[in-house]
């Protein structure tokens, strides 16, 4: 029995001006103890299908299985099940982290956990922060506490929606390496993100989306072993040629560009040198999770125009 099954998702939000389809019948399994990531760029779809399998919104069609429950039809196992970190920092500001922990616990029928939230606040770097009221924590800190109220009941499977958004180093550090222990001791984890190097390097499996839909499904490894090309990555100071727009991704100084074999290498360089451009720093490497996230993406685009 999977740990989580999406069977047929959608869901249409009615608006004045008419009907918006943010999911379109979405289907695919998660394995117990499976390190899964669900990616797509903003407005996929991505937060309103872990709505729907928190049971925070309703599909209009399909439905999400958690441990064989029925996230509708039997909420409280399904929730049980879950332990969910949210993107938003929601958080009650008149308790100090342990008593925001406690009642946590309390939310879903725990006592007499307090081994468990020590060993939270000692994993996740919050042991100088028990006794401080929620209001007094940064932004990094408070970020933890929804780490440890999402894991403070011991859910087989963990949900995290954009942990590590706007955080700190240290603080991702931190989490991966402990979210990777739990893992290994049999939790399933669903993880999103844009940090597309946390999913190459955590997620064993990917899915995309894209409008609603699900574009990409495969282990990660066979995804990277599917992309066609190498990256040509070089520094460059000015404007590249016209011809190069749509195909080079630019971060800066930094410019990267599909090259398929040597040939095409040096025609790349060669039309930049007729730019009148000065190349620094080239390098060839091996496509990574962000080249075939692009890819995909780029491929789903045309279809729709097509």
């Amino acid at each position: 029995m999977p740990a989580v099954s999406f069977q047929s998702v959608s869901k249409t939000y009615h608006t004045a001006r008419g009907g918006f389809q943010a999911l379109a019948g979405v289907s695919f399994d998660i394995e117990e103890g499976e390190f899964f990531g669900l990616l797509g760029p903003n407005g996929a779809g991505k937060t309103t299908l872990i709505s729907i399998l928190a049971g925070l919104a309703r599909p209009t069609s399909g439905r999400v299985l958690v441990q064989g429950h029925d996230v509708q039809r039997d909420f409280a196992q399904a929730r049980r099940a879950l332990g969910v970190v949210p993107q938003e920092l929601v958080f009650d500001p008149f308790f100090t982290v342990r008593e925001a922990l406690r009642i946590q616990s309390g939310y879903f029928g725990v006592k007499n956990n307090d081994a468990w939230i020590d060993e939270l606040l000692a994993s996740l770097g919050l042991e100088d922060k028990a006794g401080s009221n929620m209001r007094q924590l940064s932004g990094g800190m408070k970020r933890r506490v929804l780490v440890a109220q999402a894991l403070v009941h011991r859910p087989p499977v963990i949900v995290l929606d954009e942990p590590t958004a706007g955080v700190d180093v240290e603080l991702r550090q931190t989490l991966w390496q402990f979210i990777a222990r739990l893992n290994r001791e049999g939790h399933t984890v669903l993880l999103t993100t844009h940090y597309l190097e946390e999913a190459e390097a955590l997620c064993s499996r990917i899915a995309m989306l894209q409008a609603g839909k699900v574009v990409a499904l495969e282990r990660t490894s066979d995804l990277l072993r599917a992309a066609s090309s190498n990256v040509l990555r070089f520094k460059v100071d000015g404007a590249l040629p016209p011809a190069f727009e749509g195909k080079a991704r630019v971060t800066g100084r930094i410019v990267q560009l599909p090259a398929r074999d040597a040939h095409e290498i040096e025609q790349h360089l060669a039309a930049i040198r007729e730019a009148g451009l000065q190349v620094e720093d080239v390098e060839i490497r091996k496509p990574d999770l962000e080249d075939v996230f692009l890819d995909v993406m780029a491929a789903g685009r045309e279809g729709a125009s097509a």
